[in-house]
């Protein structure tokens, strides 16, 4: 730490959002200090293990019953395995109170989630902006396409992002780089979906690098990316953004740091710093700073701005509007088919793609509800070729093994949740963690709508397989909680008015206008697509206004 704790800036998180708002205001030439609540994590270094094969590792790579009592809700995540469990939170030591049960998943260390994410980057587009203003569930969102659309393509062009041109309307094309290939069973399923539904299949638009973007990648094709990326083949904040940052000279991190209150000035009308925990000695301190940005996650900054009471607010930082905490979305899936195939016996894979196909949204693209319910759903899934049978010992199971067994395809469906007041989080100050904090009640729930959609999410799925030529397909659907998709946002919505939102078209706050909240807090609609890389567009958007802001002694 430098000898004063005053910055120009201060960041509370470093996962994706945070990331990208040190790199902005770095670059900009102020004098950053992010706070991260959890421990450092270096850039390869701390990858352990991600290099070695299953038969390697103590458990062949699979989690314990020491893992599940543990870890009851993060062992659910797709992500986690003997590897990878290291870079995700034990619950008992960091409780929350399911009022309603929702899945928190989460990485509390430097980079965050940006080590473990699926890496899906998929624009949104006016389709999303406009739907709350059009059936008029959430708060109308200030800002529209055109808005964004550079913003996208500032990030994007940094990020790496591979995929293919594609002119849909729903689904803008981004900057791309090289896409990666289908296999011949999704080449086969991409051509008769188009010629007998008029559907589209993509390949996925993903943050692994198919050509080498600046020092990092490219991706090797081990599908091991929620491990740790040795070869820097995909973009995360360790790798890209705050590496970017420091090499300006005006970062400062630190870790271990548990943002508990922004502190508002009543005279000036603004906050002029933040009080944390060192989670490691217990000793509180505080830093100063002419701006704030909140990206610590969608429950974590609403849990900052709750406790950030003062006499000017004494609901929360910000919340004349009482809409911090509320609004809670997360993207319903766990629903989809598969089925096999029979052709193609001559060919097989090379490598393990990092990867898959998506089926962009084709319901509802007027913005009405004609398909009986509000909003709509896209698809991910692919085909593969696995070994042959495992029937026999010795040289026979051997033998069998090395031969291919048929082709299989599947997809399972990612879906809109709308925004309610209702779906919200509070504070529980009877209940408390180990740093003396309350802790959260979350009460959110998949609704009508939702249940809705799922319907026509399972029986398009099988539809789809059926007549792309697929056989013996089967259905399901898993009914997952809320939160384990982990595209949770909503609870500090962007809004045209005060009343009814948090923050105003540039992610600052109606209320306090030199604090702002580009994590997926700050979302107002929740989409079907990923949203990662409409937060990293957002924040880089809010930046370089706060810096305008400045440079113009507005705040």
């Amino acid at each position: 730490m430098p000898p004063t704790n005053t910055f120009d800036a201060i960041v509370v998180g470093s996962g994706i959002s945070g990331g990208w708002a040190a790199k902005e205001l770095c670059e900009k030439g102020l004098k950053t200090l992010v706070l991260e609540r959890g421990r450092n994590l270096e850039h390869i270094k701390d990858y352990t293990d991600t290099e070695k094969n299953p038969w390697e590792l103590t458990h062949r790579n699979h989690k314990t019953q020491e893992d599940t009592e543990n870890s009851p809700i993060q062992s659910k995540c797709y992500a986690y395995d003997e590897v990878s469990k290291k870079f995700f939170v034990n619950d008992k030591e960091h409780p929350y109170n399911q009022v309603n049960r929702f899945d928190w998943i989460r990485g509390n260390h430097v980079g965050g989630r940006s080590i473990m994410w699926g890496r899906q980057c998929y624009r949104w587009s006016d389709l999303d902006f406009e739907a709350n203003a059009k059936d008029g569930y959430g708060s109308n969102w200030p800002i529209r396409y055109k808005d964004i659309a550079p913003w996208y393509s500032y990030v994007e062009k940094f990020v790496g992002i591979s995929g293919s041109k594609e002119n849909l309307a729903q689904l803008p094309d981004g900057e791309f780089l090289p896409a990666m290939e289908m296999n011949c069973v999704e080449k086969m399923v991409k051509n008769n979906l188009k010629n007998k539904l008029g559907r589209d299949v993509i390949i996925g638009r993903t943050a692994n690098h198919t050509a080498k973007v600046g020092t990092r990648g490219p991706c090797q094709y081990r599908n091991k990316c929620h491990q740790g990326c040795p070869f820097s083949g995909y973009f995360s904040s360790n790798s890209a953004t705050l590496p970017a940052a420091a090499a300006t000279g005006n970062l400062t991190l630190r870790a271990n740091s548990i943002t508990t209150e922004v502190i508002y000035d009543k005279e000036t009308k603004k906050a002029k710093g933040v009080r944390i925990i060192d989670s490691e000695t217990m000793q509180t301190e505080e830093f100063f700073a002419k701006i704030i940005f909140l990206n610590a996650s969608t429950l974590g900054t609403a849990q900052i701005l709750m406790m950030s009471v003062s006499d000017a607010f004494p609901n929360g930082l910000g919340n004349g509007s009482g809409q911090i905490g509320h609004n809670l979305m997360d993207h319903h899936y766990g629903v989809g088919a598969s089925g096999n195939f029979d052709g193609f016996q001559d060919q097989y894979v090379y490598g393990k793609r990092p990867n898959g196909i998506y089926v962009p949204r084709f319901r509802n693209l007027d913005g009405g509800s004609s398909a009986g319910y509000l909003r709509g759903f896209g698809f991910q899934g692919g085909a593969s070729r696995q070994r042959g049978s495992f029937d026999g010992i010795g040289v026979d199971l051997k033998e069998a093994m090395t031969e291919p067994d048929q082709w299989s395809m599947g997809w399972g469906s990612w879906g809109e949740q709308l925004p309610h007041f209702d779906n919200k989080i509070s504070l529980n100050t009877e209940k408390k963690d180990k740093w003396g904090l309350p802790t959260l009640d979350i009460d959110c729930t998949f609704r009508d709508n939702e249940r809705k959609m799922r319907v026509d999410m399972m029986n398009s799925a099988a539809e789809m397989l059926e007549a792309a030529g697929i056989k013996n397909v089967k259905t399901y659907d898993n009914n997952p909680a809320p939160g384990v998709c982990i595209h949770e946002m909503g609870t500090a919505r962007m809004g045209t008015d005060p009343k009814d939102s948090v923050l105003n078209k540039w992610n600052a706050m109606h209320e306090v206008p030199n604090v702002y909240v580009t994590d997926g807090a700050c979302m107002s609609s929740s989409a079907c697509q990923n949203p990662s890389i409409t937060y990293m567009a957002l924040t880089a958007r809010a930046a370089d206004h706060a810096v305008s802001e400045l440079k113009k002694m507005n705040l």
